[in-house]
């Protein structure tokens, strides 16, 4: 910014006047993105929190109402339990996420619903073993801790 607009001046001719004076100066000759389009969300309808998401986009952040960050770590808690190296391993993983899973059942954030109700711990434990048997060929009654 060069100077403040001097009173009795058009706001528009002074802006005018900034932008011919900083083109011959040759302040936009070598701007990010000179040539190419506008980026698909700048050319749709206008978000205030453009930047943001932007910002987010470009730390590889995300934000998921607390319900469905739950319910994606839930599935990923399972997942990690049937793969578990061990069944004490197993029956943490389970324990903590079906304490999660509780805690929101009872005290609902905002959001939409949970659609999630704890996991039968024996059940992932028999699942676990079922797979732990199919990959090592054994009977699946092997490491319990």
């Amino acid at each position: 910014m060069t100077e403040r607009k001097p009173p009795g001046v058009d706001f528009e001719s002074w802006v005018d006047k900034q932008i011919r004076d900083a083109d011959a100066r040759g302040e936009f000759e070598r701007l990010e993105g000179a040539g190419r389009p506008l980026p698909p969300e700048v050319e749709s309808t206008y978000d205030e929190l453009w930047w943001v998401k932007r910002k987010m986009v470009r730390e590889g952040m995300s934000v998921l109402p607390p319900t469905l960050a739950l319910r994606k770590e839930a599935e990923d808690a399972l997942e990690a339990a049937l793969t578990a190296p061990s069944e004490r391993v197993v029956r943490k993983i389970i324990a903590e996420i079906n304490a999660k899973i509780s805690d929101m059942m009872f005290k609902p954030p905002p959001g939409p619903p949970l659609g999630k109700k704890p996991y039968d711990v024996e059940d992932v434990v028999r699942r676990w073993r079922e797979r732990r048997a199919a990959s090592d060929g054994r009977d699946g009654q092997g490491s319990q801790g």
